[in-house]
C-alpha cells in the first residue's frame, strides 16, 4: 500500500468520525494473532527485544525510539517515541500489523490505529516476574510462534528465579531511592506501580518512597525521611547529573546513601525494560546492594 493510500485512509477515518459513519471493521478487536505477519511495527523496547529473542526480527519493518536493543534494531525505521506517536508516522511504513506495549500513546493516536484496517495487538505490561513471561507469550501468540515463545519463557523463568534467589537469605533489606531526574535542585523520584519499584523489589531491595504511585517531585524533608542506602538512576535519562552535583544536594547528602556517596547508574532499557535481559538487571542491582552477603 502506498503512503498516499495510508494517509488517505487516515483522512477518511477522520471524516467518518465527523459524520458519524462506521469506517473499519475494527480488525484489532479480539485479535491474538496477526492475520498477516509480513510487515510488523514494534512499539516498546521490551517488545522489540522479545521479537529478536524469538528469532522473528525479519518480520519487523519499523520500531519506536525506545527500541534500541539489540543494536540491529536501531537500523530499522523509527516511527517515534512510544508515548508520542502519530498515525502518519506509524502508517508511513505500510505495516500489516502493529504490536504495541500497553501504555503506548497518545490515546487519540492509538484510537485511530485501532480503528484502521490493520491489526493492532496490545501487549499487557506488569512490572514483575510473571509479567515478563506473559509478554513473551503474548508476542509469540501474535506472531504465531507459540512453541518458540514457550521455550523462551521457560528459559527466562529459570534465569529470573536464579536472580531473585540471590537475596533470599538477606535479613536487613536495603532502601533504594530511584531518581528519574534532578532539575533545578528538584528531585523527581519513583513511588509504587512503576518499573523502578518492580526492579527494586525483585532485587531484594525496598523502595525508599511510599505513599504515592508513579513519579513525583520530592520535598527535601521527604528525601531525608526516606533514608535511602542507595541512589539508583538511569545513565541516559536527560541531562547527566554528575556525582558531585548529585551529592551537593543538601537533602541527598543527609541520607545514608549521600554520606557514603552510593549511586548506581544503569542503562534505562536494561534496568526498567522488563524483558529478556531483566534477570541480569536484577543480579546487577542485587550485587550493588548486598555484595558479599549474597547467597552463592
Amino acid at each position: 500500500m502506498s503512503r498516499f493510500l495510508q494517509l488517505a485512509r487516515i483522512a477518511a477515518f477522520g471524516l467518518s468520525i465527523a459524520i458519524g459513519l462506521p469506517f473499519a471493521a475494527h480488525a484489532a478487536d479480539g485479535v491474538k494473532e496477526f492475520p498477516d505477519k509480513a510487515r510488523i511495527v514494534s512499539i516498546g523496547g521490551s517488545i522489540t527485544e522479545i521479537v529478536y529473542a524469538l528469532g522473528e526480527q525479519d518480520r519487523l519493518v519499523a520500531r519506536d525510539s525506545t527500541s534500541t536493543y539489540p543494536a540491529a534494531a536501531r537500523e530499522l525505521p523509527d516511527v517515534g517515541y512510544m508515548r508520542q506517536l502519530s498515525p502518519e508516522g506509524v502508517l508511513s511504513v505500510n505495516p500489516t500489523g502493529i504490536l504495541a506495549l500497553q501504555g503506548s500513546g497518545p490515546a487519540e493516536t492509538v484510537d485511530v490505529l485501532k480503528k484502521a484496517d490493520i491489526a493492532y495487538i496490545e501487549v499487557p505490561e506488569s512490572f514483575d516476574h510473571q509479567g515478563i513471561l506473559g509478554k513473551v507469550r503474548a508476542v509469540g501468540a501474535a506472531l504465531g510462534v507459540d512453541d518458540k515463545a514457550e521455550a523462551l519463557a521457560g528459559e527466562l523463568d529459570s534465569e529470573l528465579k536464579a536472580a531473585e534467589d540471590l537475596t533470599t537469605g538477606i535479613e536487613k533489606r536495603k532502601r533504594v531511592l530511584f531518581i528519574l531526574s534532578v532539575q533545578g535542585g528538584k528531585v523527581m523520584a519513583s513511588g509504587s506501580g512503576t518499573a523502578a519499584n518492580g526492579i527494586i523489589q525483585l532485587a531484594g531491595g525496598v523502595n525508599a518512597i511510599d505513599g504515592f504511585s508513579g513519579y513525583k517531585q520530592l520535598s527535601d524533608e521527604a528525601i531525608i525521611t526516606a533514608k535511602p542506602d542507595l541512589i539508583l538512576m538511569m545513565d541516559h535519562a536527560g541531562p547527566a547529573v554528575p556525582d558531585d552535583a548529585l551529592f551537593a544536594n543538601a537533602a541527598i547528602a543527609a541520607t545514608p546513601a549521600g554520606a557514603e556517596r552510593r549511586v548506581l547508574r544503569m542503562d534505562g532499557s536494561y534496568l526498567l525494560g522488563f524483558g529478556p535481559r531483566t534477570a541480569g538487571a536484577i543480579h546487577d542491582l542485587a550485587v550493588a546492594l548486598y555484595g558479599d552477603e549474597l547467597a552463592n
